[in-house]
């Protein structure tokens, strides 16, 4: 494994982020592929003995049993000061909006409730997961600094925003002293590289880390077309983002196809290879053994300029989708389901 400083931040994470969306009681959540207890807890066993040590989760993925499994695993395998631990927060409800509840205290009682369910008495990164925009962002961007100034989160991030939001959300805290985002998690990877116009040029500009997730699009880079996964049949949410897309992106998988030949490896190593070639740590979302090790050993792969041309020359522009479709001022008034608890959560995103 190779280690890199997480953007303006004193974090050194491992260059693949474990993602643990597939991970968390399916019975609750939103995805019936997600794995239980027990084999969460081997795979991320796994990443850590190959050398992971930055993990990624959230207070939505599974009524929050995703950050209990995760938090579990964790004291169990490591040292505390050995990991980075992120997680993500969700926008104010419209119950929440209703009764008075400020933007500062949501974030308090997420951070609370999500610090209870990994049994941590901090994160490493705390992650505003999508732009809300029924609440200020100096309200955001206060109740973040709070979190900071409390030691609930070492440092914050973003997740679902464009270039212009993150600018001006760091500019904000700058002016009035607050803590600023040192890394974004996008949707990014070699179908889908929309990033590029501007977040990746403001990230560089302001040494940001780019963590973004669908490293693998949904498993639909580490596949010929037509090979099929429980999760690929499965998984509606990567279907929304991927399907009207498939014909042209198949083009470019059996490019990843033939260099995965050419250089006998999987193709998960080829995707990622030129993922890394392009970001701090994408994070990598695993629900087998196996993709954990094809994802780690992406580290070492290295892609010639000639193959980076190969890969990239036949991509064509794409609209927007999943949650970014859905972040505008716009569509701001469409509901998104997400399950907390036992409580199900109505986003305006």
């Amino acid at each position: 494994m190779k280690y890199t400083q997480l953007g303006n931040s004193a974090l050194n994470v491992s260059r693949i982020c474990m993602g643990c969306m597939g991970f968390g009681d399916a019975k609750n959540g939103q995805h019936s592929w997600t794995l239980d207890e027990e084999h969460s807890r081997e795979i991320i066993k796994r990443g850590l003995d190959l050398g992971i040590n930055f993990f990624d989760t959230a207070i939505g993925y599974q009524s929050g049993s995703s950050e209990r499994y995760l938090g579990k695993a964790l004291r169990d395998f490591v040292k505390r000061d050995n990991v980075v631990v992120a997680t993500k927060f969700l926008p104010r409800t419209a119950e929440e909006i209703e009764n008075g509840i400020t933007g500062q205290k949501h974030i308090e009682n997420m951070i609370n409730t999500s610090l209870k369910n990994l049994g941590m008495d901090y994160v490493d990164l705390y992650i505003y997961h999508m732009w809300d925009y029924q609440t200020p962002l100096y309200d955001i961007m206060e109740g973040l600094n709070n979190v900071v100034k409390q030691g609930k989160a070492r440092y914050i991030g973003i997740s679902n925003c464009f270039a212009y939001q993150l600018a001006k959300a760091n500019a904000l805290a700058e002016k009035e002293g607050f803590a600023k985002f040192v890394s974004v998690q996008g949707h990014y990877n070699l179908i889908f590289r929309e990033e590029e116009r501007e977040m990746a040029k403001l990230c560089k500009e302001d040494n940001i880390a780019m963590t973004p997730y669908s490293a693998l699009a949904g498993g639909r880079l580490a596949k010929l077309p037509g090979e099929t996964s429980k999760r690929l049949e499965e998984d509606s949410y990567a279907k929304l983002k991927y399907d009207a897309s498939a014909k042209q992106d198949s083009v470019i998988i059996k490019r990843v196809a033939n260099l995965a030949n050419k250089y006998h490896v999987s193709m998960t190593e080829i995707s990622l290879a030129w993922l890394l070639a392009k970001v701090t740590a994408p994070v990598v979302g695993a629900t087998k053994i196996s993709h954990v090790e094809g994802a780690v050993k992406a580290v070492d792969m290295k892609l010639s300029p000639e193959d980076m041309t190969y890969l990239e020359e036949d991509y064509v522009p794409h609209n927007l989708v999943g949650v970014m479709a859905q972040n505008t001022p716009q569509a701001a008034g469409e509901k998104h389901v997400w399950s907390v608890g036992k409580q199900e959560i109505e986003s305006s995103n």
